[in-house]
């Protein structure tokens, strides 16, 4: 007798299949394959991991393929290959060639009673692959063996049942990633429409007629001949940041200081807010009485200087921040605003000044030497106020497209969980 011979030993996605329909552990219909390849087979076969494998669409991302690991497993076209490692991330590839896996792949292989195309889908709904989660081991890497994976519910149909509901999820999920593609152009050519309406502003100004002077830098090309060029530290003064010692207890107690670190840059990555918001740390008067960081007046603009390379913002509040930060206090001919969106605009720049090989970082030279434009301080207003209100329509308009991108998903998701288990009537 099956062990989920009563629905309400199964999971709930699977728990209420058709008449007819089987419905036992996974391992009586398919095998683990853990053959290794031999030294010819690596050298000559294509190398997966999982990092190849795009989430939830089961699309390989590379072209070409890399070397093979040393621990790695052979796998034949129509296995199936089910990432172990972060479950949660449903990377599942229907192999459609011979070839070489990652050890963090589960090879599966279908028995005569299971379309591999079929297995697929099963593997990579959101019931099963929630089902797995939810048995997972190990906290930060998060595994599924193949003793869990083995024993989940396999909805099976008859095989020509199989045939139909392969194609028309294959038909269905074709058209639903084809949306997705496009509205994933359309946020690529509003982010490139946002940064360029930055750029344009702050380098050109907003008199499309004002006569231009060469600027003699090379990122910045010709300016509007009114408008004042030099060194960053002409119209700022440069600050850093520090740490208080860890090993001083007494330096973390009351601590009511707002602390900018590396883990609120989040908050800046996307580039839509201006503003630092709340930090997730605070230090106390005489932790910074007794280091290097100084209280940084509001109207600060930060700029993440490693790690996380050229990120910048501006304090709302009087805080501090770590040493991973260089600090622009704004003197009387540059306002804030004006500076953020010039340094919003240098990302190419940024990138190209970074070193070190593990942790970029943009060293206090390269920093202090930075060449900027300036516009009088009352057009430096108009700017800023004209770019924030065009990025504020285009980030508008991104978050809509992006909604319509996750209701297209989780439409996707509840189609393939809803065919395979026998919840659509009409497979038309």
């Amino acid at each position: 007798m099956s062990y989920f011979a009563h629905s309400d030993e199964l999971p709930e996605w699977a728990a209420h299949v058709p008449e007819g329909w089987g419905s036992n552990w996974l391992k009586w219909s398919v095998d683990l394959s853990t053959k290794r390849p031999t030294e010819e087979e690596q050298e000559a076969l294509p190398f997966i991991s999982n990092e190849d494998i795009a989430p939830w669409t089961g699309k390989l991302l590379v072209e070409e393929p890399k070397p093979a690991e040393a621990d790695s497993r052979r796998f034949h076209k129509d296995d199936v290959l089910f990432n172990k490692l972060r479950p949660y991330l449903a990377k599942v590839l229907h192999a459609t060639f011979d070839g070489v896996s990652s050890g963090e792949l589960l090879c599966l292989r279908p028995s005569q009673t299971v379309e591999p195309r079929f297995l697929f889908y099963v593997l990579v709904s959101k019931g099963f692959i929630d089902t797995i989660n939810a048995e997972t081991f190990g906290a930060k890497m998060p595994r599924a063996d193949w003793e869990i994976v083995g024993h989940q519910p396999l909805p099976l149909p008859a095989p020509d049942t199989q045939r139909r509901i392969v194609q028309f999820l294959d038909e269905k999920t074709a058209r639903i990633d084809g949306l997705i593609e496009k509205k994933r152009a359309l946020l690529d050519r509003l982010a490139e429409k946002r940064q360029a309406l930055i750029t344009r502003a702050v380098t050109k100004g907003l008199n499309p007629d004002a006569p231009l002077k060469p600027s003699g830098i090379d990122w910045l090309g010709d300016i509007p001949a009114h408008w004042e060029k030099g060194n960053i530290r002409r119209f700022a003064q440069m600050k850093t940041g520090h740490t208080p010692s860890r090993s001083n207890p007494e330096y973390w107690d009351e601590c009511t200081i707002p602390w900018f670190t590396l883990a609120d840059v989040w908050q800046l990555r996307d580039g839509t807010r201006w503003y630092l918001e709340e930090t997730a740390e605070k230090i106390s008067e005489i932790g910074l009485a007794n280091s290097a960081a100084e209280l940084l007046p509001a109207g600060t603009v930060v700029f993440s200087r490693t790690a996380s390379v050229g990120f910048s913002g501006i304090m709302p509040q009087p805080m501090a921040t770590t040493q991973d930060f260089w600090n622009w206090i704004c003197g009387p001919k540059l306002t804030s605003e004006y500076l953020l969106l010039l340094f919003r605009s240098m990302r190419q720049k940024f990138e190209e000044s970074t070193s070190g090989s593990t942790h970029k970082t943009i060293y206090q030279g390269i920093a202090a030497g930075l060449e900027i434009c300036v516009a009088p301080i009352e057009e430096q207003r108009e700017i800023a106020c004209l770019v924030f209100e065009w990025a504020a329509a285009i980030d508008a308009a991104a978050r809509q497209v992006r909604s319509s991108i996750d209701l297209l998903s989780e439409y996707r998701a509840a189609l393939i969980t809803a065919a395979v288990t026998g919840k659509i009537e009409s497979l038309e």
